[in-house]
């Protein structure tokens, strides 16, 4: 199942004010809209970078509109952070990621840290972070974007699983269509990218997954080659 946008409309980006906010020009007018993505994104929205924005007015709300996709040399990149999450819960439940009877549950502690699903098949036990990527260069994909020490924690833990009995995964769902291969951004966090490995080298599954995109759906498409 795919993740669907309704009420999408086109524009242009001006600039971004802070994590949160940004300017975009639709139908002639600035409008304030609300990032779906706290990330850097800086090689992604350059100004007059071409933007799909979703017009989701409601009371309380400082804007009237999210950004959700934009353009980078042709391509279409999904920026909703929240995306990952809710395109792997329905891609796995359907039967896609593990074959069914399948029990999944979202937000599972274990130890000191709270993962994205704990699945269950026959019996057996995987724990699954799911990690949304937007930073391309040349066709090649990797992650994080900024160093995030919650990302590393989350690979110890998922170390930590696997030595206790467990399955343990972390999936990059890259959001964007046709990419070559995916590997850690050892560039802007070289201690994810150590932990990532160490992680593989322990027994965790280290899977990406990239996406159709178009702007008004998100569906994941097929693995990607992983890099390490």
């Amino acid at each position: 199942m795919p993740v669907h946008y309704d009420h999408v409309i086109s524009g242009r980006f001006l600039e971004r004010k802070n994590r949160f906010i940004a300017a975009v020009e639709i139908g002639g007018e600035v409008q304030t809209v609300h990032v779906k993505n706290t990330g850097r994104c800086r090689e992604l929205l350059v100004p007059n970078c071409p933007v799909w924005c979703v017009h989701a007015p409601k009371e309380g709300r400082k804007t009237a509109y999210d950004l959700v996709t934009a353009e980078k040399d042709g391509r279409l990149i999904n920026l909703d952070a929240q995306a990952p999450n809710k395109l792997f819960y329905e891609w796995a439940a359907e039967g896609s990621y593990l074959p069914l009877p399948l029990t999944i549950r979202p937000e599972f502690t274990h130890g000191d840290s709270r993962f994205d699903f704990r699945l269950e098949r026959e019996g057996k036990v995987r724990l699954v972070e799911v990690k949304g990527v937007t930073l391309e260069q040349d066709g090649h994909v990797s992650f994080p974007d900024a160093p995030t020490e919650r990302g590393v924690k989350h690979l110890r833990g998922l170390m930590r699983a696997v030595e206790s009995g467990m399955e343990a995964a972390v999936v990059f769902v890259v959001q964007m269509e046709g990419v070559k291969d995916f590997s850690p951004a050892d560039q802007i966090h070289p201690e994810f990218g150590k932990a990532l490995r160490e992680a593989a080298e322990r027994g965790v599954q280290v899977q990406a997954f990239d996406c159709t995109v178009t702007p008004e759906e998100l569906r994941i498409r097929g693995a990607v080659p992983v890099l390490l």
